[in-house]
Parts: structure tokens; C-alpha cells; sequence
């Protein structure tokens, strides 16, 4: 019998200027705790734009870090000397605490919403309302059974991705 665990991917909404857009967190204790500040409540900071590949500035409270030396590419988001935030537009080497990711835009659609050479920028931080399913866990219990990815009873004539004794499958 398969079960859906209830761990579900983190994702953050970044709002600029009205318009917001989500990014998937790493898991590691800079994102876990910034999880249970922004589950107290929303954070609004400001960002500037330096150096024509990112956007960052204070967060006004300390994160625990894990640096590593990393090359960011658009749309990553990075915890810099344990209290800066960035998003990146463009590209830099340096020792980073891995935050996230900006889901699902090009790097021209990435400049517009990050606002790219502008300064003053006033950007929300709120933990995602999203759900998903982040993890299946598989038990002897019962006969193997294909579930699909919306965790419905996949049928024997079902076409598509399912899981099944914990493996996705390709049917």
C-alpha cells in the first residue's frame, strides 16, 4: 500500500510591485527558519539592484548559514553574510547559503519581475499556500497499486505517470 506523506514541498511567494511569483525552498536550516518567521508573518524588505545580475539587501533579522562556494544562476536565491538576501538575474561566483529557486521564468521575464537596475525595491516574502506531494512511502501491507501524481486509483487502462511500490512509472 502506498502512502502520501505529509512532508510537502516549501515554496515562498515573492511579491513585487502587485505581481507574485513562487520559489522552491532548499531544505537546509537557513529555509527552515526563515519558514517559521514568515509563518509568524509576512516580511516586506527592500532591494536594490548591484552589479547588473541581482537584486538583494538587509532582511533585518540573521539566518543560521551553510556557505558554500557556488556559481548562481537566474532566478536562484541566496542567503549572503547570514542576514543579506539576493535574487539573481544574471550570474556571480561566490560563498552562498542556498535559499531557493524562482519557479518557472526566463531570464528576460525574470529582469522585468525582479525589477533589474532599479533600486528601492519593496519585496513581500510569505510562505506559499501551494500544496503538493513531496515524498510517497511504500509498505508491504497490500497488492501493489498505481496511483496517479493527483493520488487518485490509477485504472488498468490508464496512460501517463504513476506511482507504484514507491517507483514512479511510465505506463
Amino acid at each position: 500500500m502506498l502512502l502520501a506523506s505529509t512532508m510537502m514541498a516549501q515554496k515562498l511567494d515573492i511579491t513585487i510591485d502587485g505581481v507574485t511569483h513562487s520559489a522552491t525552498l532548499a531544505d537546509n536550516a537557513a529555509t527552515r527558519s526563515l519558514v517559521e518567521r514568515l509563518r509568524q508573518a509576512p516580511v516586506t524588505v527592500t532591494l536594490n539592484s548591484s552589479g547588473g545580475f541581482e537584486i538583494w539587501g538587509a532582511l533585518g533579522f540573521s539566518l543560521p548559514t551553510s556557505n558554500e562556494q557556488i556559481t548562481a544562476q537566474p532566478g536562484d536565491i541566496v542567503l549572503y553574510n547570514g542576514s543579506n538576501i539576493c535574487m539573481f538575474y544574471g550570474s556571480n561566483s561566490w560563498s552562498y547559503t542556498r535559499l531557493g529557486h524562482i519557479d518557472g521564468l526566463t531570464e528576460s521575464e525574470l529582469k522585468t519581475f525582479l525589477k533589474a537596475g532599479q533600486s528601492g525595491i519593496s519585496v513581500k516574502l510569505a510562505v506559499s499556500t501551494a500544496t503538493g506531494i513531496a515524498q510517497i512511502a511504500a509498505s508491504n501491507e497490500a497488492p501493489a497499486v498505481a496511483y496517479t501524481l493527483q493520488g487518485t486509483v490509477a485504472t488498468a487502462d490508464y496512460k501517463g505517470i504513476v506511482v507504484q511500490n514507491g517507483k514512479k512509472i511510465m505506463r
